[in-house]
């Protein structure tokens, strides 16, 4: 079921606008319509709830102790001013990241527009914070947005890493060089070198191959709406292609919403798409047949793993699993790959 981006009651699932619903006051990322559905619906809330609200307060003692740091021979003074980008490097700020993280993780555990916008804003923080992302949690953002349907985002972020993010001579600790500027690249290009690579984030990757499933859909989707493009007049038809598409990629994209054949760029995504799964595949052997049948897999614990490892797949299934869920009809077409690729 697709993320709403209309906020609803968490008891009823009655939509509204924010001046009819009002937040849990606790974790804030949960909305009701009345005090008596936030009471009914206590039971099933408090233990997300209180792992929030708990690691909130962990994470506010670990600020407070940085803010008030003095300094000293290993840790400098004005660490949130004078210091972000050199966090974790840090050996005193290392507390407070892993405490931000651990608020990242309990936020996540609520299924909520909401959680998941300030899940990002915390990851994002958290790279601002420390750019060579020693805590690897770059390879949560691409689905992060992709569930809050921002997949130019998703792209730009992904291409980023992909190239200036892989180049050797880049200087991590000098933050006058670009970091994160790529915008507004070409979604529909070949996949880059980096996400068909064995050597790729499985995470980065197979985020991609999602979302060039999203276009996909989106595009056969308008190819099948001009079937009846002859019978109805153009302003209906316009609607009707409206509500088809699901991504702004696409809704944006005048030049492609109104294309009376979109054969050739359905079989350019195609095989993009065909390239992608190959190159998953490649790189973990083990991340397609679990996302078809996740079980345990979801709630495995990894400390470490080894690239290809059935340990690496858990990981990067945790952070994906619900963005492939939110997307109808992206698990079908994983599977018809998976049968004409047996």
């Amino acid at each position: 079921m697709a993320l709403s981006f209309i906020p609803r009651c968490s008891y009823c699932d009655v939509s509204g606008s924010d001046s009819k619903l009002f937040p849990c006051q606790a974790c804030k990322v949960v909305s009701y319509c009345g005090r008596d559905h936030q009471v009914a619906h206590r039971e099933n809330h408090k233990h997300a709830c209180n792992a929030i609200k708990k690691s909130q307060q962990t994470l506010d003692r670990e600020e407070t102790k940085l803010r008030s740091h003095p300094g000293d021979f290993m840790t400098p003074p004005n660490l949130f001013e004078e210091q972000a980008g050199h966090f974790w490097g840090i050996l005193e700020t290392r507390g407070y990241m892993r405490a931000r993280y651990a608020l990242v993780d309990a936020l996540l555990k609520i299924k909520t527009h909401a959680a998941v916008e300030a899940a990002r804003v915390h990851v994002m923080d958290i790279l601002r914070l420390c750019r060579s992302d020693n805590m690897g949690v770059r390879d949560l953002v691409p689905a992060l947005d992709l569930r809050l349907g921002r997949d130019q985002e998703c792209y730009d972020f992904c291409k980023w890493w992909a190239t200036t993010g892989q180049e050797g001579d880049y200087d991590w600790g000098n933050m006058d060089n670009p970091y994160l500027d790529v915008k507004n690249a070409d979604v529909f290009e070949p996949p880059l070198e980096d996400f068909l690579s064995q050597y790729s984030s499985l995470s980065h990757s197979a985020a991609i191959t999602l979302l060039k499933i999203r276009l996909l859909m989106d595009v056969r989707a308008l190819q099948n709406s001009s079937m009846i493009g002859s019978k109805v007049p153009q302003e209906i038809l316009d609607s009707v292609r409206g509500q088809l598409v699901s991504g702004s990629v696409i809704s944006d994209n005048q030049s492609i919403m109104n294309a009376k054949d979109q054969a050739p760029l359905i079989e350019k995504l195609e095989v993009q798409v065909q390239n992608l799964y190959t190159a998953v595949k490649n790189s973990n052997k083990h991340f397609w047949p679990a996302l078809l049948n996740p079980g345990k897999h979801l709630t495995a614990r990894s400390e470490a793993y080894s690239r290809g490892s059935s340990a690496q797949m858990q990981v990067v299934l945790q952070y994906s699993f619900d963005a492939w869920m939110e997307t109808p009809g992206a698990v079908d077409v994983i599977k018809e790959l998976v049968r004409n690729n047996s």
